[in-house]
């Protein structure tokens, strides 16, 4: 199984370009919520646990673009 919703059809490529904005989204709210907790001063474990969710979803946008994107044979 891939790392992204099944709820995805990845034949339709407008919805796998709608699922990655989304991820995109949730990636900076994610940033945004790391960066004003660190400079809150602290609670080590929500950040460690936010940077673990941002890097998923890091990865989920990684492997939708690399199905985006056609390959090259040079």
């Amino acid at each position: 199984p891939h790392p992204v919703s099944d709820a995805v059809d990845f034949g339709d490529l407008d919805q796998m370009e709608m699922k990655l904005d989304a991820l995109r989204a949730q990636h900076r709210v994610l940033d945004e919520r790391i960066q004003a907790l660190e400079a809150d001063g602290g609670h080590a474990f929500q950040v460690m646990g936010l940077k673990r969710e941002k890097l998923r979803v890091k990865d989920q946008m990684v492997w939708i673009q690399a199905r985006l994107t056609p390959d090259i044979i040079a």
